[in-house]
């Protein structure tokens, strides 16, 4: 079944967005609203901050990221992040020796990331090969649809399913999430 996908979207492949604390910023902005909303408050807050950094997000209030359409508790993750980037908390420069279990626990100690999120960030920006992430409703639904005849799997059966692709889940989980919807997933 996967090598059918492989084929079928041949030529595509994961592509990094680039700078961690932007897509970590952009991440917070964009949860739990509509990717129109989270693009127009993304538009009002490079317009204020056109090219945000931790030390340019720290320099603002939060009313004046609450004007830019961040809610009083994405202020409050926005600044966190912030925080934590400043401080050295978040130690990019060494993300390459760590595991994925050691960038998810550093990356879930800032408010307003959690598990997921950083799943997202590790395949999305740091091109990790191997996550699984098990709590993801697309990569659930796609497992239902090519795997278990459209009945959507708990987490045992989905990790079972996830280790006939180690060390390449996340290849797995992108392939899988493109036989849902052909636009290439980004994050």
């Amino acid at each position: 079944m996967l090598a059918g996908l492989v084929e079928r979207f041949a030529g595509a492949a994961l592509v990094s967005r680039g700078d961690p604390f932007v897509t970590l910023l952009r991440s917070i902005v964009g949860q739990q609203i509509s990717v129109k909303a989270a693009d127009s408050v993304w538009a009002r807050l490079t317009a204020e901050l056109p090219e945000p950094t931790p030390a340019e997000v720290l320099s603002c209030d939060p009313q004046t990221l609450r004007g830019c359409g961040l809610s009083v508790r994405k202020a409050e993750y926005v600044l966190d992040l912030a925080r934590h980037f400043a401080s050295g908390q978040i130690h990019v420069g060494y993300w390459s020796a760590m595991s994925d279990a050691e960038i998810i626990a550093e990356l879930t100690s800032v408010r307003g990331i959690g598990v997921w999120t950083a799943e997202m960030f590790l395949i999305f920006n740091q091109l990790r090969p191997d996550v699984f992430p098990l709590d993801d409703i697309g990569l659930q639904k796609a497992v239902a649809v090519h795997y278990c005849q459209g009945e959507r799997p708990g987490r045992r059966l989905l990790a079972e399913h996830g280790e006939r692709w180690r060390p390449w889940r996340s290849v797995a989980t992108w392939y899988l999430w493109r036989s849902l919807d052909p636009v290439p997933v980004e994050y």
